[in-house]
């Protein structure tokens, strides 16, 4: 995620590393190097030009304090600028009413009806409310059936009229659906079109008018840059919506979008989306993001994450067989599935601080975990429940079974026994005894 802006901001803060302090000579060319960074990275010139005077403004003359370079002190500024840019803080998202309605808008293949999924997971998973989905795109036979798909895939209810060509009536008719079944947010997925026209608006509009929504949302594919930000100013002078979201950020290495969109439409990014699963959303937080442009990781998202999938039983659980030296296979595997639940592995290891420029090259797939996987699930239970029974012949059973080289089962068995064992010195220490009860606090 916008490998390249963050390269080139690196690039930039060099002109000033090595300096006692920041004057109007080292900064011009620091300056010069931000801006072109951002028009690079789709960001209009006049957005980047107001961006870097502000900057400029606020670093001449800055005095280094406490020992802080200016090369520090200048990140520290592009950090808070980017910040407000992009927003300040986060934006509430409005889900009461009796029911909330929810209604999503965009252009044809901006991942909205993804989207839609991908919220009913969350408000169901994450603030524990009650979604039902509409399909109002009464043109793409497609969607509907694609809405259905992900309602099954979630647990949660479809409202769908096949017959029915008037998305106002639909939308009505799901309201009342809702409140008979006490559901407590209705969330619509309209049509989309190829670009903005008249029809669309009209249609999108009266929905609106009909069913009087608590939030309006834009959904705009961040890939497509300055487009996504002009389409969004298009429809807000028209439609008046409450929020943005951004979909694909994870084939946007620009961000161009998620620079320029909340200067241009005074409208805050509510979400983030990437990726086909369903628990690929994000909800948009401005400093995180700005951390994670400049370098610095995001730490507290990949912490909240961890949470999402946090068991409190059976991490105590764990403690306990871990106090006992009696972590097995099986305990290895469950933690494996919790990270994969977590989202794209390579996404995940870039939150942390360092970590993403360490990996940018390195492809790190999904599947990253099969092999071990394999091998586990060719052990017998009795084997899983006690790793110190596997000799020589189980490995070659397990190798076999697993379609992997006996050196490879070695490998992973010598790596798996010296995890063991530090986590065995860690609960000597006075800190390793604490961090299992601090892991089950949130």
């Amino acid at each position: 995620m916008f490998e390249s802006l963050q390269e080139r901001l690196e690039g930039a803060f060099k002109n000033i590393k090595g300096e006692a302090r920041i004057t109007e000579l080292n900064i011009a060319a620091t300056v010069k190097e931000i801006r072109r960074a951002l028009v690079d990275a789709d960001v209009n010139y006049k957005i980047a030009k107001e961006f870097t005077d502000t900057v400029k403004e606020k670093a001449t003359g800055e005095k280094v304090i406490n020992a802080i370079s200016p090369s520090q002190l200048m990140v520290k500024i592009v950090k808070d600028e980017l910040v407000e840019l992009m927003g300040g803080e986060a934006a509430d998202f409005n889900t009461k009413g009796a029911p909330a309605v929810i209604l999503i808008a965009g252009l044809q293949g901006s991942g909205k009806t993804t989207f839609s999924g991908k919220l009913a997971n969350y408000l169901k998973k994450q603030k524990k409310l009650s979604p039902i989905l509409v399909a109002a795109d009464v043109y793409r036979p497609a969607a509907m059936e694609q809405l259905r798909v992900l309602g099954e895939q979630i647990g949660v209810d479809v409202h769908i009229e096949a017959e029915n060509k008037n998305p106002v009536e639909i939308a009505q008719n799901a309201i009342r659906e809702a409140r008979s079944k006490n559901k407590n947010v209705v969330i619509i997925d309209t049509a989309g079109r190829l670009a903005i026209d008249e029809a669309m608006m009209t249609e999108v509009a009266n929905i609106k008018a009909a069913v009087n929504p608590q939030e309006i949302l834009f959904v705009v594919d961040s890939m497509t840059g300055q487009d996504a930000v002009n389409t969004a100013k298009a429809f807000n002078d028209r439609l008046d919506f409450t929020g943005v979201v951004l979909t694909k950020l994870d084939g946007d290495t620009r961000g161009g979008a998620a620079l320029s969109i909340k200067y241009t439409v005074t409208k805050p990014i509510k979400f983030i989306s990437s990726g086909e699963k369903m628990d690929t959303l994000d909800v948009f937080y401005p400093e995180r993001m700005a951390q994670r442009i400049l370098g610095m990781g995001d730490i507290t998202t990949l912490v909240e994450k961890a949470q999402a999938q946090f068991d409190e039983e059976q991490a105590k659980k764990l403690e306990k067989k871990i106090r006992k030296n009696q972590f097995d296979f099986a305990d290895f595997k469950q933690q494996l599935e919790q990270i994969k639940k977590m989202g794209n592995l390579k996404d995940l290891m870039a939150m942390i601080p360092g970590v993403g420029k360490a990996i940018k090259d390195i492809d790190i797939s999904d599947d990253a975990f099969k092999g071990i996987e394999a091998i586990i699930n060719s052990m017998t239970p009795y084997e899983r429940a006690n790793p110190d029974s596997i000799d020589g012949s189980r490995r070659k059973r397990i190798s076999k079974g697993s379609g992997k080289d006996i050196a490879e089962v070695n490998a992973f068995m010598k790596q798996f026994e010296q995890m063991r064992e530090m986590m065995k010195m860690m609960n000597k220490m006075p800190m390793g005894r604490m961090m299992p009860g601090m892991m089950g606090k949130r």
